[in-house]
């Protein structure tokens, strides 16, 4: 499905995510769009969002990553309690004291989720409530809001309940159920102080018969008729052999008999099996394959599409069938039923991503760690309801016998755009038919506005509002010289004692104005609950007010004396690396002066009456921060660069395979000596260089079981103060990145 600018309720649920800051479960019946809105959302937002879902092929498919990586989830129930053992982990659950004791986020991760402002969450029938509340700790803790659900993260909840449900064993529910209504993530703890507002998409474009619509509804609903079922039967054709030009797709209720049908359908074909191998590079882990890895057709073999074409054409969708004509090099011909012509198809690609936090951009980007290249087909005759979410046919044979599970009536039957594309190998028995009460229960009373439209604007008032506040939080420009005066210390740069001074100085008057805001804020919040009663003059002058001392401070106590240090430091020898550390931070102070001058346009727009449209730009504006980092050296690229074949680092690894020590290398190539042991630490993630050649084994167990003891705050000056002066910062260093690829080994392991 194509984008549809007039489906009124599709534009609505875009302003609520994009221009408010409420949660929002989108919902929608089979083929109201939910995929096509989420795409949209992801080209369309100034927000900075990342994409989780519960399983990796549907974080595949939806441009994401697994909610346990993210997150670090341990892959056990997590129970929302107080600590009662040392090692809840050993007993088979966790609670928030273990889940935060034993989460290993990097400083890169840790500032990620500091900076996200919106977590899309796919899929979400599928997430366990412990799950959501699993994830409400991680945010809250890291984002230093622990008194805000999901550390003030906005949370856009995508899926459909009535399919498929959260997968929980009954060993796992006997202990959740002690905390948990039902396993259903609106039964999550966290719920019940931050409800969703609740928009279902509720334009139907799979099917256009009225009859169906409403038979399918009723199928959803649990109120279906014996006149419903009546109908249905009509299709009702047990051991029916449809031609092979019909087409015809059959929907099973587990994978043997749907595998079976398929290998030996193909096994009557005349000619050979061609197989095609998928190209699999960097890391793509096997359970989210999104294709086969090896596919097996043959000429006349019955096959759909697994994804939906790009670009204008569209000339295939998901569950689209088709038949094999030839194969063409690598490249295969495809034809329709009914259809003139036929299609060649290459191979499509899909990614495996990480979010990362684009210190220079100010924006969360995706960053390719793995590609997965197959042709976007697999054979057709027949499939499972399960692995049918999604698709689209326009025949199907519905194959379950007595085997229906609650809930997948409504799947198979929805798949389809007609009810004269239906053939019923099996009678549906009104037992059969059991949407889960829960559900049922939830949608009914969940938080729905009668008038979306006076609701929008209420919302978009208070997101206007809260705009106003985020300019006057320091926090991201104290943890940012905090961090600048921890890594100082372990920096190998000319006049390193004025740095530290310098750092420390910056430091303590970010503090002061950090207080100042605070007291400021206290003030606006005040200020802006009434400030419609006299037109928002009085808030107005206030803010002038403050943005004129805060602009100031800004420019006098931090920018100019930052931007001395670094005109200071540029001309000076091997410095770039520590340059384009300072710039990241400069930019910090010349947008929050940005933020400070926008939210007094802001102010001022109220006053003057600006049209809510306006005042919405201005803080799309305030929040996509367009300050940029002024071009870089060629000093400072090379040094800022991430390591490629042939770059700086690699040429320290050439060095030490051939057998220079750390020292030969420092003196060959002008290198601190430290600087050269951080070349070779990168590579111990790799492999290509071991622990015991950067850390003597007699010391390495010590660094260990401090780092251990250290939690999720691994900097390096207070775990070398506890080590003393026998450890070096670079052996320390090379332990922390060896501890948290172990950690990291360890989550990707008990994923798959």
């Amino acid at each position: 499905m194509m984008f549809d600018s007039t489906n009124e309720r599709f534009q609505m649920a875009v302003k609520f995510v994009n221009h408010t800051s409420k949660h929002i479960f989108l919902t929608g019946k089979a083929g109201t769009g939910k995929t096509t809105f989420l795409k949209y959302i992801k080209e369309n937002t100034f927000k900075k969002m990342a994409v989780v879902a519960p399983t990796g092929v549907a974080a595949i498919n939806a441009g994401g990553v697994t909610m346990h990586s993210f997150f670090q989830l341990p892959f056990v129930p997590f129970l929302p309690t107080q600590h009662t053992g040392w090692n809840d982990l050993n007993g088979g659950t966790t609670n928030a004291h273990a889940l935060l004791r034993n989460i290993r986020f990097n400083y890169d991760r840790r500032e990620l989720l500091r900076e996200l402002e919106l977590l899309v969450i796919d899929e979400v029938s599928m997430v366990r409530a412990d799950m959501l509340d699993a994830v409400d700790v991680i945010l809250r803790h890291f984002r230093k809001r622990p008194m805000e659900p999901f550390g003030g993260v906005q949370i856009l909840y995508i899926g459909d309940l009535y399919q498929l449900p959260p997968v929980v064993r009954n060993e796992e529910w006997s202990i959740l159920k002690q905390h948990y209504k039902s396993p259903f993530f609106f039964d999550a703890q966290v719920m019940q102080q931050t409800y969703p507002l609740y928009v279902e998409l509720d334009k139907i474009y799979r099917q256009s018969d009225l009859l169906f619509i409403n038979i399918l509804n009723n199928i959803r609903n649990n109120v279906a008729t014996n006149d419903d079922l009546d109908t249905l039967h009509q299709f009702y054709r047990p051991g029916y052999r449809p031609a092979k030009e019909e087409n015809f797709i059959t929907l099973t209720s587990h994978n043997a008999q749907s595998d079976s049908i398929n290998y030996s359908e193909l096994e009557k074909l005349p000619g050979k099996s061609q197989s095609f191998d998928a190209k699999i590079s960097g890391d793509f882990g096997e359970k989210a394959f999104p294709a086969e890895k090896t596919l097996n057709v043959k000429v006349g073999a019955q096959i759909m599409f697994i994804k939906n074409d790009k670009g204008e054409a569209r000339k295939f969708y998901n569950g689209k069938i088709g038949t094999i004509k030839a194969f063409k090099e690598d490249k295969i011909v495809i034809e329709f039923p009914n259809d003139e012509g036929e299609l060649e198809i290459e191979r499509e690609q899909w990614k495996n991503v990480k979010f990362v936090y684009n210190k220079e951009k100010d924006t969360v980007d995706e960053e390719e760690l793995g590609m997965f290249e197959q042709f976007p087909i697999r054979l057709a005759w027949a499939i499972t309801i399960h692995k049918s979410q999604g698709l689209t046919f326009n025949k199907a044979i519905i194959d379950a016998g007595a085997s229906f599970a609650p809930g997948q009536v409504y799947v198979a039957l929805s798949r389809l755009t007609n009810l004269e594309g239906l053939i019923l190998f099996s009678r549906i028995q009104p037992h059969a038919i059991s949407t889960d009460e829960r559900v049922i229960a939830f949608s009914q009373t969940a938080a729905k506005a009668e008038d979306l439209k006076e609701y929008l604007e209420e919302a978009q008032k208070v997101f206007i509002a809260k705009s106003l506040l985020i300019s006057f939080d320091w926090e991201k420009i104290v943890a940012q010289l905090e961090n600048l005066c921890e890594e100082n210390a372990d920096r190998q740069i000319p006049e390193k004692e004025d740095a530290i001074k310098l750092a420390e100085q910056l430091l303590q008057k970010a503090w002061k104005q950090k207080e100042t805001a605070q007291k400021f804020l206290f003030q606006l919040e005040r200020l802006v609950e009434t400030a419609e009663a006299d037109n928002y003059v009085q808030l107005n002058a206030r803010m002038e007010a403050a943005a004129n001392y805060f602009k100031n401070a800004l420019k006098e106590e931090l920018i100019d004396p930052f931007q001395k240090h670094i005109d200071a430091m540029r001309v000076k020898k091997r410095t770039g690396k520590y340059v384009g550390a300072l710039k990241y931070i400069q930019i910090t102070f010349l947008r929050k002066k940005q933020q400070i001058e926008q939210s007094f346009q802001i102010t001022s727009g109220l006053v003057n009456g600006l049209h809510s449209d306006a005042l919405l730009a201005i803080v799309e504006a305030q929040r996509k921060n367009v300050v940029a980092i002024e071009p870089q050296t060629v000093e400072e690229k090379t040094a800022t660069a991430k390591p490629k074949k042939g770059d700086t680092y690699k040429i320290t690894l050439e060095m030490y395979k051939q057998g220079k020590s750390v020292a030969e290398i420092s003196k060959e190539r002008g290198f601190a000596f430290g600087t050269i042991e951080s070349h070779l630490t990168s590579f111990l993630r790799t492999g290509e260089v071991k622990i015991q050649d950067l850390v003597p084994p007699h010391k390495l167990p010590r660094i260990l079981s401090v780092i251990k003891d250290a939690g999720d705050d691994l900097s390096l000056t207070p775990i070398k103060q506890k080590l003393g002066e026998d450890y070096s910062f670079g052996e320390i260093r090379a332990a922390i990145t060896y501890y948290t690829s172990l950690a990291e080994s360890e989550d990707v392991n008990q994923e798959q």
